[in-house]
C-alpha cells in the first residue's frame, strides 16, 4: 500500500478568500531552456527582434522528428493552431499526442477526526487531522481565540495605528472584522475601514475627502436621530427611498454580502465554490461529511460509495464499495491517467485575511448569486490553480508526480501586507516584496523540513508562481532552482534593477543573503503566463478577434497612462522604465499638457491616455497593439491577442506570455526601445503577406491567452443552479475546443520532463509512456 507521508502545517500563509494551499502538482511533463552564449536574449540590435531559442539541446530527438514536421520560412513548427518554436512544435506534433495511458494507484483516506472538527474545520481523512476555521484552534478546533482589531491604542492613536481591520465599533475577534454589535438595530452590518471615522473635508474643489484615523466617528455610526440615522440603524428600504440620510462613506466591503447596507447575504468567493461538496463560509470551505481539501474535491473512504469526483477518472480497479462506509483503512483505488501529466496535493496551510469584495479573488456574486467577473489584474493565480484542482492532472500519488505547484498567493497577501497585523513582519523594510519573500521562504522551510520530495531533485520539479508587477525578483534565494511562473520575464540584461516606480514594491534593498543575487526570470527553466482577462461576452459575440484586415483602419494603438506630460499621468519619470514617455513623444494623438501632439502624429496612429469604453472595440479595429510595460508587466499582450491585433513589444531583454516556448516572430514585432522612433517607418514597411501571416496565426492562437477552462468551471457551476444561462456563459461555451492559457502550461510542462537534461536520472524509474523516438534516454 502507498503511504504518502504528511504532517499537520506548523506555519500560515496567504491564501485565497483566507486561505493557502500548498498543492503539489504532478504532471508528466517538464521543460529546462539553456542560455545561449550570449546574454542577449533578443538577439542583434534591429528594428524588429526576436528572443534566439533558449531551450535545452534536444538535437537527438529533434532529428529523428526533422523530417515529418518541418518548420516554416518563420522557424516554427505547427502545434494544434499555435506556431512553437521549431525543436519544441516538432516533439509535441510527433511525441504529445502519442503519449499512452498509464495505471496510478490513488490512495483514499478513512481516518476520522477528533470531534469531527467541532462543525469549526476540515477533516482530512488520509491524516485524521483538523484544518480549523480562522478564529478556532485544537485537535477538534474546539478551542475559540481571540483575534484583536485594533493595534494598542496610545493617547495619539485612540483605537491604536491604521491597519485594514482597524474598529470603532465592535470587533468579532474570531475573525477579526468590525460590525456594528449588540444594541444596534442591525447588530451584523459592517463598519469597514473609513465608516467608522472622521471624515476630512478637502481644501479645494476637485480634492478628495480623507480619513481622520485618530477620531471615530461613533455619532455617524450609533445615532438613533431620525433625521439622519446612524450607519448601524439605517433600514435600507427608507435610505434607498431617500427619506432618512446616512454617512456616504459607509458602504458594504464584505465579500458574501449584497446591497448597500449588506441588506442580502449572498455567495461567497471560494477555490473552485467547494466543489459542489461544501459551502463557502467566509473564504473557506467547510467540507461536507467524507471530503476535504481546499475546495472539498478530495474524497475519502467514507463518500466514494456515493460519488466519484471526475479529476480522479474512473476508477478500473475499486474495492467493494459496500464495505467502505464501515473501513477505518485507507482504501487503494487504481485509475487510468493520461500519461503526461498528474497532480498531488502535498499539504495545507492556512491564514484568514480580512476578505473584502473584489481583491484577490476574479468573481464574486451579486443578490441572485450570479457570477460577476471582476477585472483583478492579478486573478490568474486563482484561475490555474482551479483548474489545476479540478484537473485530471492531478493525482493523490506523490511518488507518481513529476512535478510539484506549491500556489503561495502573492497577488492575495501583497494587496494587504502593509496593513493587516497578522501579516506584517518586524524584518520588512517596509517592503511588500520583502514581506511577500519571507512567507514564500517559510513555505519552502515547511517543504524542504516535513516532506521528502524537495530534496530528490533541489526543489527542480516544484513551481511557484509570482504574480506581482515584477515576477519572481523577489523570490528567496532557497527556491530559485526551481520554476518560476510569472507574467513579467525580466531576464535584467538590460533593465538590471526594480523597475516598479512604487516604493512598496521595489525590491532592490532586499539582502542578498534573503534573495541572492539571480535574475528576475531565467528563461531557461521559467515561464511567462497571460495576465487574467475576464470573460467579454459582447467581444466573443463580435468576434473581434476574428476582424478582417480590411476593417482595421488603424494601423498602430496604445491607449494608458502616457507619465507626467499628459493629465492624469504617473508623476515619476521611472515609471514604464520611460518607454510609454518615449512613445508619447513621438506618436502622442491627443495633446499633452502644453497643448502639443507627438513630434511624428499621424492619423492613423492612437497613442492616447483617454480611457473610453469602446477599447475593445478600437483594438479590434487596429493592425498592429503596442504591448509596453506599466510598474512592470501590464496586459496588453493579452489585451491585444484576445482582439485579433498584432502585439508590438518594447520592452528590452523581457520575455512575454510563452516567449520562450512559442514562435513569436509568427505573430508578433519587436522593436528595440532606442528604435521608438522608427515605430512606424519600420511597420508600414511589411508587407501585406506579413501582416496577414501574423493576423492569422493571432486569430487561431487567441484563446492561449485566455483562461477558458476555469471560466468554464464556473460556468458548469452556475448551470447547475440555474435555468437561464448568463451571457458570458452562452458566449464562453460557444467558442471552439482549442487550446487554452492552461492546456498550453500542460503542453509546455509535457516537453519538459522529457528534454530537460537534468529531470532524465528521474525518468530511468518511471514508465516512459512514449514512443522510442520521442524519449532523449532512447
Amino acid at each position: 500500500m502507498l503511504a504518502i507521508r504528511s504532517t499537520k502545517c506548523p506555519v500560515a500563509f496567504v491564501g485565497v478568500a483566507g486561505a493557502l494551499v500548498v498543492l503539489v502538482t504532478a504532471v508528466h511533463v517538464f521543460m529546462v531552456p539553456i542560455l545561449p552564449a550570449s546574454l542577449d536574449y533578443f538577439g542583434a540590435r534591429s528594428s524588429i527582434s526576436h528572443p534566439k531559442n533558449v531551450l535545452p539541446d534536444v538535437g537527438v530527438v529533434d532529428s529523428r522528428l526533422r523530417g515529418r514536421f518541418p518548420s516554416d520560412s518563420y522557424g516554427a513548427v505547427a502545434f494544434r493552431g499555435a506556431p512553437w518554436k521549431a525543436e519544441i512544435g516538432r516533439w509535441l506534433a510527433g511525441c504529445h499526442a502519442n503519449s499512452s495511458s498509464v495505471d496510478v494507484t490513488e490512495a483514499i483516506g478513512a481516518k476520522r477526526c477528533e470531534k469531527d472538527c467541532s462543525g469549526r474545520g476540515v477533516c482530512n481523512y488520509n491524516l485524521g487531522e483538523c484544518r480549523c476555521f480562522h478564529g478556532y484552534s485544537g485537535k477538534g478546533c474546539e478551542e475559540v481565540q481571540k483575534l484583536e482589531c485594533n493595534l494598542p491604542s496610545s493617547p495619539e492613536w485612540p483605537v491604536g495605528l491604521w491597519i485594514v481591520s482597524t474598529c470603532a465599533a465592535h470587533c468579532d475577534k474570531t475573525r477579526a472584522m468590525c460590525f456594528c454589535g449588540p444594541g444596534t438595530k442591525y447588530p451584523d452590518r459592517p463598519v469597514a475601514e473609513a465608516c467608522g471615522f472622521k471624515t476630512i473635508l478637502p481644501a479645494k474643489r476637485g480634492d478628495p475627502k480623507l480619513t481622520d484615523w485618530k477620531t471615530p466617528d461613533l455619532e455617524n455610526i450609533f445615532t438613533t436621530n431620525s433625521s439622519k440615522l446612524g450607519w448601524c440603524n439605517v433600514v435600507p428600504e427608507d435610505a434607498y427611498s431617500s427619506k432618512v440620510k446616512f454617512k456616504e462613506e459607509c458602504d458594504c466591503k464584505y465579500d458574501g454580502l449584497w446591497g448597500q447596507f449588506c441588506e442580502t447575504r449572498v455567495e461567497c468567493s471560494c477555490v473552485n465554490q467547494c466543489s459542489g461538496h461544501g459551502h463557502c463560509r467566509g473564504g473557506f470551505c467547510q467540507c461536507y461529511s467524507g471530503y476535504f481539501g481546499i475546495d472539498c474535491s478530495i474524497p475519502s473512504a467514507y463518500s466514494l460509495a456515493y460519488d466519484w469526483p471526475p479529476w480522479l477518472q474512473t476508477p478500473v480497479n475499486l474495492p467493494d464499495l459496500k464495505i467502505l462506509n464501515s473501513t477505518t483503512i485507507d482504501v487503494k483505488a487504481v485509475v487510468q491517467k493520461k500519461g503526461h501529466s498528474y497532480m498531488y496535493m502535498i499539504c495545507q496551510l492556512s491564514l484568514t485575511v480580512i476578505f473584502l469584495k473584489f481583491q484577490c479573488v476574479n468573481r464574486i456574486y451579486d443578490d441572485k448569486n450570479r457570477t460577476l467577473w471582476t477585472q483583478q489584474l492579478y486573478g490568474a493565480q486563482i484561475a490555474l490553480y482551479e483548474s489545476i484542482l479540478a484537473s485530471p492532472h492531478r493525482t493523490l500519488n506523490g511518488d507518481k508526480a513529476d512535478y510539484f505547484y506549491v500556489p503561495v498567493l502573492d497577488s492575495c497577501l501583497i494587496t494587504r501586507s502593509d496593513d493587516a497585523p497578522h501579516l506584517l513582519l518586524p524584518r520588512d523594510l517596509r517592503r511588500r516584496s520583502y514581506n511577500a519573500l519571507e512567507y514564500y521562504r517559510m513555505a519552502y522551510d515547511h517543504i524542504a523540513q516535513l516532506y521528502p520530495y524537495w530534496n530528490r531533485t533541489s526543489g527542480r520539479d516544484h513551481i511557484w508562481f509570482f504574480s506581482w508587477d515584477e515576477g519572481a525578483c523577489y523570490a528567496p534565494k532557497e527556491i530559485w532552482k526551481s520554476m518560476m511562473l510569472v507574467h513579467w520575464g525580466n531576464t535584467n540584461t538590460k533593465h538590471k534593477n526594480s523597475t516598479t516606480a512604487y516604493w512598496a514594491d521595489n525590491w532592490d534593498d532586499i539582502p542578498l543573503d534573503k534573495r541572492g543575487n539571480h535574475p528576475c526570470f531565467d528563461p531557461r527553466k521559467d515561464l511567462v503566463l497571460p495576465a487574467w482577462k475576464e470573460p467579454n461576452p459582447g467581444a466573443i459575440w463580435l468576434k473581434l478577434w476574428a476582424r478582417p484586415r480590411k476593417n482595421r483602419t488603424t494601423l498602430f494603438y496604445f491607449n494608458g497612462n502616457l507619465g507626467s506630460a499628459y493629465e492624469g499621468g504617473r508623476p515619476e519619470d521611472t515609471y514604464s522604465m520611460g518607454i510609454r514617455q518615449k512613445l508619447a513623444a513621438e506618436f502622442g494623438s491627443i495633446p499633452n499638457k502644453q497643448g502639443s501632439l507627438g513630434r511624428q502624429h499621424a492619423a492613423d496612429v492612437t497613442v492616447t491616455y483617454l480611457r473610453t469604453e469602446k477599447y475593445y472595440e478600437e483594438l479590434a479595429s487596429s493592425v498592429f497593439c503596442g504591448v509596453l510595460p506599466g510598474d512592470g508587466w501590464s496586459g496588453r499582450m493579452e489585451d491585444s491577442m484576445l482582439q485579433g491585433c498584432i502585439p508590438v513589444i518594447i520592452q528590452d531583454g523581457i520575455f512575454l506570455p510563452y516567449e520562450n516556448v512559442l514562435n513569436y516572430n509568427s505573430f508578433a514585432v519587436r522593436i528595440q526601445e532606442d528604435d521608438i522612433p522608427g515605430l512606424i517607418s519600420t511597420l508600414r514597411g511589411l508587407n501585406d503577406t506579413q501582416v496577414e501571416f501574423m493576423l492569422g496565426n493571432v486569430r487561431q492562437m487567441w484563446q492561449r491567452f485566455f483562461y477558458r477552462d476555469s471560466i468554464l468551471l464556473e460556468a458548469q457551476r452556475q448551470k447547475r443552479l440555474f435555468s437561464e444561462e448568463a451571457p458570458w456563459s452562452v458566449e464562453v461555451s460557444k467558442l471552439p475546443d482549442d487550446d487554452d492559457a492552461f492546456a498550453t502550461f500542460i503542453q509546455v510542462l509535457h516537453y519538459k520532463l522529457y528534454n530537460d537534461p537534468w529531470h532524465q536520472g528521474l525518468l530511468q524509474t518511471k514508465e516512459t509512456r512514449l514512443p522510442n523516438i520521442c524519449s532523449r534516454t532512447s
